[in-house]
């Protein structure tokens, strides 16, 4: 049956902020914010990925733009369901063939889902076309990714820092041994600059904006080694709707995300407080992972090492960590067996 192959296989990281989708050989075929633009009246998609995410916040009464996972799970499964599926035909657009093929799909999780969340992750991909939907836990996909033997009987600490929910987990034998999921993470950080910026500049940031500012100037720590320039916001100031240029410098950002960022450095504690001893050995031998978009903050690595002193490392490409880790997972499907059903 090599010749005529009819069932495809794909690999969805679906993200609270980004959502990817990778081929069975690891290549990228999508890589777009988990946005849609629907239609107010008859509830039809009318963009997705990036192109919503340049309406968002610019749209008028007849568009609004939904972002269908909140905190790593669906919170609006219509909107979830057709993003899905549009974002299956985006990456078999370069693929010809008349006729669809049976889908075999691997989606990755947050390791906290309850039952029904993971239910709800499952109809989606099946309404969507996907035959065999499997699941993994987004921890145990991120280690794949970094390239670790999950089934060794080692401990590795994975702390995955998404757009909804923070993750972190240690990997032994296959599965997880500890596991915190937090819901602060790369939405919350947006938030508190949104806040900030209000409270101290006097000035309206959208999301986009604030989004942008903690990409240019986002970091955790008052002193960096290459310190990044100061990005210049513009905007309205609140009381007067006159428009402003404030110039925010890195160390602001510092301060303004240090709550959030604090509850992060507690939860990697907590679960290091879980993790039985002799996984500790081996995760203080061999450094914890920093995966995910929030591990793009600059000077994370070098704050929590300093606070928790075990080394703490960044992977290297973070945002596309889980999803390689997917593909690996859906590769070995017959040889890994913490794949859900």
């Amino acid at each position: 049956m090599g010749l005529f192959s009819f069932t495809q296989e794909l690999a969805m990281d679906l993200g609270t902020a980004n959502s990817v989708i990778v081929n069975n050989a690891g290549k990228i075929l999508l890589d777009e914010p988990s946005i849609v633009a629907l239609d107010r009246k008859t509830d039809k998609m009318i963009a997705l990925g990036e192109k919503a995410r340049q309406m968002h916040g610019k749209t008028h009464e007849n568009i609004r733009t939904v972002r269908p996972l909140r905190d790593g799970v669906i919170a609006d499964f219509n909107a979830a369901e057709q993003m899905i599926r549009g974002m299956i035909k985006m990456a078999n657009k370069n693929r010809g063939g008349l006729f669809s093929p049976s889908l075999r799909v691997v989606v990755c999780i947050p390791s906290g889902s309850t039952e029904v969340e993971i239910r709800a992750v499952r109809d989606s991909a099946e309404h969507a076309g996907g035959r065999d939907v499997y699941m993994i836990f987004e921890p145990m996909a991120a280690a794949l990714g970094i390239g670790l033997d999950v089934e060794a009987p080692e401990g590795n600490m994975i702390v995955d820092i998404g757009g909804g929910t923070t993750e972190i987990a240690v990997i032994s034998l296959g599965g997880i041994v500890s596991n915190k999921s937090i819901k602060i993470a790369g939405d919350d950080f947006t938030e508190d600059i949104q806040d900030y910026m209000g409270r101290q500049h006097n000035i309206k940031v959208g999301d986009r904006t604030a989004e942008q500012i903690k990409i240019n100037v986002g970091s955790v720590l008052t002193e960096l080694d290459n310190p990044p320039e100061d990005f210049i916001v513009h905007g309205p100031n609140r009381m007067t709707s006159l428009p402003m240029d404030v110039p925010v410098s890195y160390q602001e950002i510092a301060h303004c995300i240090e709550k959030s960022v604090s509850k992060v450095d507690s939860a990697v504690l907590s679960a290091l407080e879980q993790t039985p001893p002799e996984l500790y050995a081996d995760i203080v031998r061999n450094g914890i992972y920093l995966t995910g978009g929030g591990a793009l903050l600059r000077g994370l690595d070098k704050r929590l090492t300093e606070k928790i002193g075990i080394p703490f490392r960044v992977v290297d490409d973070p945002l596309h960590m889980v999803a390689k880790g997917t593909s690996i997972a859906l590769r070995n499907i017959d040889k890994f067996t913490f794949l859900m059903r």
